[in-house]
């Protein structure tokens, strides 16, 4: 999925969806992540395969388990 900043940043992110909150919070809690709403994030579907990110772009370098290897974070 592509998202996209109010600034006008693109990144393409992979999204993990899942079947109840039970199972998004597990996941959470060992990967960490970024909760995505498809009602508030997608325009309430009006936006397919986008999802519209709040505020300025910010580099995610460690998040949780994963991280960006050294040799890429410039």
């Amino acid at each position: 999925m592509i998202a996209v900043w109010d600034d006008g940043k693109q990144e393409q992110w992979r999204v993990h969806c899942f079947a109840g909150p039970a199972a998004a919070a597990a996941f959470l809690d060992h990967f960490g992540g970024i909760v995505f709403d498809p009602k508030r994030d997608r325009q309430n579907g009006r936006a397919r395969g986008v999802w519209r990110r709040r505020g300025a772009y910010e580099r995610i370098l460690e998040l949780g388990p994963l991280s960006v290897p050294e040799a890429l974070r410039s």
